[in-house]
């Protein structure tokens, strides 16, 4: 029994087998195809010994698991694709089926093995790991803010199929159990005790001898749905009870996903056919929607984007090699408004020691004011603590001084879009730094090699470009100037790694990368009201097409008068022809004639009242309006979808984007595009380049050249290539 790799075993005077998960050469404990096999042994033995009564089951990590390592089901979907091939479809789907449900096998062995098995649970238990801990008799979690239990799989295109589904809907009540499936939820200790998935909340140093002791208590060794006489927590399917529930889940399903993603639709199905059988049943109906889930596009694009891409980015997979790691410990904030109090809001938060700077001190303090209201709201709700909320104000020192930066690691400027005011407070900056400090613009739109002319060292000069509200968007726009140097660019990446974003690097550009993708969506949205298509349509049409939130909505968010400006300064800096007539037109009535700025104000598009909003009535003045029956639902939601990608091509096609990985992820991350596509160039290669190509051509023909497709887009087209095939990341890293 110790001839064990990823576990340790220790069994004591009172039978009680103490497992220990702690995977060598691995920080985070996860379920590989080694550890399954492993583990199903381990069941085998400790089931066999006679001298084994129970079990307890914990992790020699600082957290239990992250749960399944999605590279694994990311080789099964290979293999499937290689079968298909070679044995065809029906055989290629009986082995996908065979292998995708390993773990629910393993884990239904521990639940029917006849011993009492506990999870104690010292920290986080994601995914497998908390299907692992379902499985087992009892649970005990460590009471500890770190800690998270859930079943996050619908975030990557999946669901919870290794049995989580099956054991989550005979635990907890229909509504709830579904609504914690289909939001992909990761409950705190305390909430997870509250609803029914953990027994007992312990601190840390009680853990082991708590799950044990719920062992000699008396736990039992048969779960509930295999003793006679279960009943399910909102009872049968078919029943008044029933009746209540069911209707109602195809709706909420279809309003909340618009039928885009295949993972939960197919749990959706697994639930209800799996509540109307027994136990063995269930969870081989499970399985087969699990492996089917597996097959989609869709799947194969969420874990390649939003778990694997997001991965190796977080962990600097863009970093200039060679560059010694940055050892940041004070930073700098120009500009107290709401982007640069986030910007000192996560930053602290981090650890870091933050100056953050205005004018007077009265708004720099008022920066540091609406800090604390962010995190005083955060109290109310339960998600932070008093403690918590004084050290992150402790580190921030709101003041107008610029002599406060003199040892700062990086100095990142957050003021208005003036490059003349930008210049004058990188000469402050630079009157003050040592020469290893690191200048950072967190401009949007102008372009850094030009802000760079204001400083003396260009090669510590860089753009960090955060999206608001900053504490929850988890994208940061990493931007090199032509004369940017390794370092700044390897500190800029360390420093966004710390705050816990994910970092994309983009080359220097007019908008980069994120502003002139989700500008084309915004301004699509503006010329199908000029057309006469319904406010409604737009928006309901673009949420159907997968985006968060339709054009309009994004438009108030961000304001109007910034799309004015911006407009007004395109037109300025290129020329008449580089905007769009009808879109300036509609701008100049809503901003200037009737100073509709968006919310800040409360009327752009919509109206607002506290927080709720109406769509203007006026705007069905704006143009004449087409009859809703005769316009094309899919054209519309190609048009919103297109437009952003075309431009994605684009800019990677002028160069400021280097890396597919970063397209996609950003694309999902910075503006929300629709993410069960896996990002603009999973899109375009899901559907095939020629398809694409044959969308544009398309849509240029009836509404212009802004669909027209860039060289690049043709040749791939011509020659039938994808992105990831002719720019694939994997042989670009082998190469080097």
């Amino acid at each position: 029994m110790s001839d064990y790799i990823n576990f340790k075993t220790d069994i004591d005077a009172d039978g009680i087998a103490l497992l220990t998960w702690d995977m060598p050469d691995r920080s985070m404990n996860v379920f590989t195809g080694e550890v399954i096999l492993e583990l199903d042994k381990v069941i085998d033995d400790m089931t066999a010994n006679e001298a084994v009564k129970a079990v307890v089951v914990t992790s020699g990590k600082s957290q239990f698991s992250g749960g399944a390592d999605l590279t694994m089901l990311q080789g099964l979907l290979g293999q499937y694709q290689k079968a298909i091939a070679e044995k065809g479809q029906t055989a290629a789907a009986t082995e996908l089926f065979e292998e995708s449900r390993r773990l629910t096998l393993t884990f239904r062995k521990l639940e029917t093995s006849g011993k009492p098995w506990v999870a104690a649970l010292n920290g986080t238990a994601a995914g497998g790991a908390c299907e692992l801990a379902l499985a087992c008799h009892g649970r005990v979690m460590v009471d500890k803010d770190s800690a998270k239990i859930g079943l996050p799989e619908v975030k990557v295109g999946l669901f919870p199929g290794a049995g989580g589904t099956t054991r989550i809907l005979r635990m907890m009540d229909t509504q709830q159990g579904l609504q914690f499936l289909m939001k992909g939820s990761m409950l705190a200790p305390k909430r997870a005790l509250a609803s029914r998935i953990i027994d007992k909340v312990v601190p840390a140093e009680e853990l082991i001898e708590a799950a044990k002791q719920m062992i000699r208590d008396g736990l039992k060794a048969v779960k509930p749905w295999d003793q006679k006489g279960f009943k399910l927590p909102s009872g049968r399917v078919y029943s008044p009870a029933g009746f209540q529930v069911w209707p109602a889940v195809g709706a909420i399903y279809r309003r909340e996903t618009h039928d885009n993603y295949p993972a939960i639709r197919y749990m959706v199905r697994a639930a209800y056919e799996g509540l109307l059988m027994d136990m063995d049943t269930a969870l081989k109906i499970e399985s087969r929607y699990f492996a089917k889930t597996v097959a989609t596009p869709e799947a194969a694009n969420m874990i390649r984007s939003l778990f694997l891409n997001m991965q190796e980015l977080g962990k600097g997979a863009r970093r200039p090699a060679g560059v010694p790691k940055s050892e940041l410990k004070k930073v700098a904030v120009i500009g107290a408004g709401f982007m640069g109090a986030g910007i000192a809001h996560v930053s602290a938060k981090a650890g870091l020691d933050v100056v953050l700077v205005d004018r007077d001190q009265d708004s720099a303090d008022k920066g540091k004011g609406h800090i604390e209201e962010t995190l005083t709201k955060a109290l109310k709700k339960g998600r932070t603590t008093q403690e918590k909320i004084d050290a992150i104000l402790t580190r921030v020192t709101p003041t107008d001084d610029y002599a406060q930066l003199a040892d700062c690691d990086l100095v990142i400027e957050a003021v208005f879009e003036d490059p003349e005011l930008k210049a004058s407070i990188f000469q402050k900056i630079e009157a003050v730094v040592g020469a290893g400090c690191t200048i950072a613009s967190n401009t949007s739109t102008l372009p850094i090699t030009g802000l760079a002319k204001a400083v003396s060292n260009p090669a510590g000069f860089i753009g960090i470009h955060f999206f608001s509200p900053v504490d929850k968007m988890m994208l940061v726009e990493v931007i090199k100037g032509k004369e940017t140097g390794d370092e700044a660019i390897a500190k800029a990446l360390d420093f966004v790694s710390l705050i816990k974003k994910t970092p994309i690097l983009v080359n220097d550009g007019r908008g980069f990368f994120a502003n002139r993708s989700v500008l084309a969506y915004v301004r699509e949205g503006h010329l199908m009201l000029t057309e006469g298509v319904p406010a409604a349509m737009v928006e309901n049409l673009a949420k159907q097409a997968g985006m968060p939130v339709g054009p309009l909505s994004l438009n108030d968010e961000v304001a109007l008068e910034l799309a004015w400006n911006i407009l007004q300064t395109t037109k300025k800096q290129l020329g008449e022809g580089s905007v769009d007539p009808d879109q300036e037109a509609l701008l100049k009535k809503l901003v200037v004639d009737e100073g509709r700025l968006g919310r800040k104000n409360g009327k752009g598009f919509y109206d607002y009242e506290g927080r709720n909003k109406r769509l203007w009535p006026g705007l069905k003045d704006l143009a004449p309006q087409l009859d809703a029956d005769s316009i094309d639902h899919a054209e519309i939601k190609d048009r919103l979808l297109v437009a952003q990608a075309v431009e994605a091509v684009r800019v990677f096609e002028d160069g400021v984007l280097e890396d597919v990985r970063e397209a996609d992820v950003g694309s999902i991350l910075g503006f929300g595009f629709a993410p069960f596509t896996g990002g603009v160039f999973s899109y375009i290669d899901t559907m095939g380049t020629p398809a694409f190509l044959a969308k544009c051509k398309a849509l240029e023909a009836k509404f212009g050249d802004r669909f027209k497709a860039p060289s690049l887009l043709e040749d791939m087209a011509a020659n039938k290539d994808l992105f990831y095939v002719r720019f694939n990341p994997e042989s670009k890293v082998a190469a080097e």
